[in-house]
């Protein structure tokens, strides 16, 4: 006598009916980073007809020298916008650095010293005057309790009049003549510069995703009172986070030094919405809590194609920031309705 069972599906018992191929294809396809790479692919086709110059190595080399201190910006506002808050002297850091590793460089170069020793102590100096930045950062907001917004403007003010008053307002060159040569691409449009920023990006990404300390980031980011009821010591990560975001943009001012020859006061002014519009163009939310180190990539790679892009094709460059606009409108707008989407 055969017996037959029936196991109903009950809502809470754990199990799922399977998702049709057909629904996976629609959600693949409304994937904030398949949109991303789909808008980026649209662009360089639609600049590519309108001038086939745009569809060169040469170009695709600028392109991504660009690219370079807008994605290390941006990666460091990533870190910061998901645990909740945000950092509004990257782009001041960025000129800072540059100019402090500008004078360091010049005067070791004025010594006689090796232009290899020399690029790679600039370097170094560079990215200390970041940390020294997103430490204060951290000090402002975790000991004299200053709201990220706030704290931030504060030390974008100070790094870019700091930069003004050391400088003159003039870019600070004489350093090592062979600086400039490293941008100089090699293996198709990359140069050095461009492969140190990109294994730094997949290194960030890493510890975004599958380390504790991304973990513990997205933790803060989506409750910071729970996480420090699970044990997670939320200054002491904010430190590290703003910390790590001032190395990056100290990083970046180097990357604009080898590229220009020199360290401008003006470089990275502005470069802070550059880094927040490439983050919300990635799909991270401003709320904090949610985002993929792989949009915000895509999101400043979207920013540099449009400003070589309309250049090319000869729009005026202002128009850029009329796209961009438009780019984080639409951004936000399918933020909300995945999340209405999930809500419902």
């Amino acid at each position: 006598m055969a017996i037959t069972e029936t196991i109903e599906l009950k809502p809470g018992s754990g199990a799922q009916p399977p998702v049709s191929p057909g629904k996976r294809f629609i959600e693949l396809l409304t994937n904030q980073q398949t949109i991303l790479l789909l808008v980026l692919i649209g662009m360089v086709i639609v600049f590519s007809v309108l001038n086939p110059v745009f569809f060169t190595v040469d170009v695709f080399g600028n392109i991504l020298l660009d690219w370079g201190p807008i994605v290390l910006i941006a990666v460091a506002e990533t870190f910061v916008v998901i645990s909740g808050g945000i950092d509004l002297s990257v782009g001041a850091t960025l000129g800072f650095s540059g100019v402090i590793a500008a004078y360091a460089m010049q005067a070791m170069t004025a010594a006689g010293q090796n232009d290899g020793i020399t690029i790679f102590i600039g370097t170094l100096v560079a990215a200390a005057t970041g940390v020294l930045v997103g430490f204060v950062n951290s000090v402002l907001i975790n000991k004299l309790h200053l709201v990220p917004f706030i704290a931030t403007l504060a030390t974008l003010g100070a790094a870019g009049g700091m930069s003004i008053v050391l400088t003159g307002g003039a870019p600070i060159g004489e350093g090592p003549q062979s600086a400039i040569l490293l941008s100089v691409p090699w293996l198709g449009p990359l140069s050095w510069p461009l492969i140190f920023v990109i294994i730094i990006v997949v290194i960030a990404g890493l510890f975004l995703h599958k380390a504790r300390f991304g973990r513990y980031t997205y933790a803060i980011g989506s409750n910071s009172f729970a996480a420090l009821a699970a044990g997670i010591n939320v200054k002491r990560h904010l430190t590290k986070v703003y910390v790590l975001s001032g190395l990056l943009s100290g990083l970046a001012g180097m990357f604009l030094y080898i590229r220009l020859g020199s360290g401008a006061p003006t470089s990275g002014v502005g470069d802070e919405l550059d880094a927040i519009a490439a983050v919300v163009i990635g799909g991270v939310a401003l709320s904090g809590g949610v985002g993929r180190m792989s949009g915000t990539v895509l999101g400043s790679l979207i920013l540099a194609t449009v400003t070589s892009g309309l250049i090319i094709i000869g729009v005026e460059p202002n128009w850029k920031q009329v796209v961009v606009a438009i780019l984080i409108a639409a951004a936000v707008s399918l933020q909300a309705l995945r999340a209405n989407g999930r809500r419902s």
